[in-house]
């Protein structure tokens, strides 16, 4: 975030100041970080949405919003930016064909998907928009799947960054040179 922009301050505290933070949960020792409140708040949602249209590298064509949160988020940027909105799905949502990419999670693995038919997404600008990046692989996949159609992602668009679990070096090492913002640290 360029914390010099009026819109990424007001983003950064609406975030600071709605965020409710859960002690061991889900599991003993980790403190969840609950957006839920921030996109409640009618202020609090549009810095969000204006704080992560900002982040769009140049002109972007299309904003890809990630299950279930991205999709929110990634609607209100569009809207925002004047382009389209593309849900990437969880596995088995939508009908066939799919262009599908799987990713590891830490406990198993899991499928995002997106529409192989009625979209050509070749050479589209696309910025990826979630919620929260953890340890990127959701996000990898996204970048992954969306390249498979042919588009081009251009950026990574993020409410907050979650300290110390490698989510920015898992996409730059796995997406390469893709630009990766997030409103705020956690």
């Amino acid at each position: 975030m360029n914390a010099q922009t009026q819109t990424g301050r007001e983003a950064l505290s609406a975030i600071e100041r709605l965020t409710r933070k859960v002690a061991d949960f889900p599991a003993p020792g980790i403190q969840f970080k609950d957006l839920s409140p921030v996109l409640a708040d009618a202020t609090g949602l549009r810095a969000v949405i204006a704080g992560l249209a900002g982040f769009a590298a140049g002109d972007v064509d299309l904003v890809a919003g990630i299950d279930a949160r991205g999709f929110l988020l990634g609607s209100g940027v569009a809207l925002h930016l004047g382009t389209g909105v593309l849900a990437v799905r969880k596995a088995g949502k939508l009908p066939p064909p799919v262009f599908t990419e799987a990713y590891t999670l830490e406990y198993g693995t899991a499928c995002l998907e997106i529409p192989a038919d009625g979209l050509d997404l070749t050479g589209v600008r696309v910025l990826v928009v979630d919620d929260v990046l953890a340890t990127g692989g959701t996000v990898v996949a996204a970048v992954k799947l969306l390249r498979q159609a042919g588009a081009v992602p251009v950026a990574v668009a993020v409410v907050m960054e979650l300290d110390g679990l490698g989510g920015r070096a898992a996409i730059e090492t796995a997406c390469g040179d893709i630009e990766v913002s997030a409103l705020a640290p956690g």
